[in-house]
């Protein structure tokens, strides 16, 4: 559902994303890590349109992202970063706004937004302008507007960034339900006990390449220490621990078996 294939990203002289490899099947939740500068958010933005790769492909549902960017974004639900809303339109009235964009029809829309506002708990605030919500009111709005048409693929970049414990719980609950559903789920966050409670597969990005790609159970087994926790191992892979021979690992034993489709 989800296909990066060899996929290259550079600005100017930098390489930000190096030939990445990348499937995520249908109802499958992947979470990307790695360090901040690593290339995460650059491969999210080229997976929903926002960046072209340098050169290969991303795929959304079989469609090339940069040849028929309208046909792949209508299968993607995408929470970015920073939960960005207009200021003088209310949650509803952006929900609906959305929805415009989207084509869904009116009814379809209302329908959706009545069971969305139950689901993130919106009817507090809805209807108030979106420049008195918190950050945590406005990223459940986001959440909200990204599922509101019942996308094939959810695509979210630091989802837990500014959100509090029952907000998180909440949001837990979403991605997992929704792959569950049968939802392709990528995620991109620091958060690594979140990850290893949700997460199907992981993947780990580091200067623009992939360390590695499989469960935690697969990394435990490749770096020989079956007790570790996610983030020993993520440490030991991207030589954060402060032992920088700990880094130096053979990328092609990491990096997992192509997954099949």
């Amino acid at each position: 559902m989800i296909h990066y294939d060899h996929v290259t990203r550079t600005y100017g002289t930098k390489v930000a994303v190096d030939r990445l490899d990348l499937f995520v099947d249908r109802g499958e939740l992947v979470a990307f890590l790695g360090p901040n500068g690593a290339g995460k958010t650059t491969s999210v933005k080229m997976a929903v349109g926002l960046l072209r790769p340098t050169s290969g492909r991303v795929l959304l549902c079989d469609v090339d992202v940069a040849q028929d960017p309208r046909r792949a974004v209508a299968t993607v639900g995408y929470v970015p970063d920073q939960p960005y809303l207009y200021d003088r339109l209310t949650g509803r009235e952006f929900l609906e706004f959305v929805a415009d964009l989207r084509g869904m029809p009116h009814e379809d829309c209302q329908r959706a937004i009545v069971h969305q506002a139950e689901v993130f708990g919106l009817s507090d605030f809805l209807d108030d302008l979106a420049e008195s919500y918190s950050h945590g009111m406005k990223q459940r709005v986001v959440f909200a507007a990204a599922v509101l048409h019942d996308p094939a693929v959810l695509i979210v970049d630091e989802p837990m960034v500014g959100l509090d414990p029952k907000s998180m719980r909440l949001v837990k609950d979403l991605l997992r339900a929704r792959a569950d559903a049968g939802t392709t789920v990528f995620m991109s966050t620091h958060t690594l006990a979140v990850v290893e409670e949700i997460a199907d597969r992981i993947g780990v990005l580091n200067g623009g390449q992939l360390l590695f790609l499989g469960t935690i159970n697969e990394l435990q087994q490749r770096l020989a220490d079956r007790d570790a926790t996610l983030e020993e191992l993520y440490l030991r892979l991207t030589g954060e621990n402060g032992n920088k021979g700990s880094a130096q690992i053979d990328l092609s034993d990491l990096v997992g078996a192509p997954h099949d489709s």
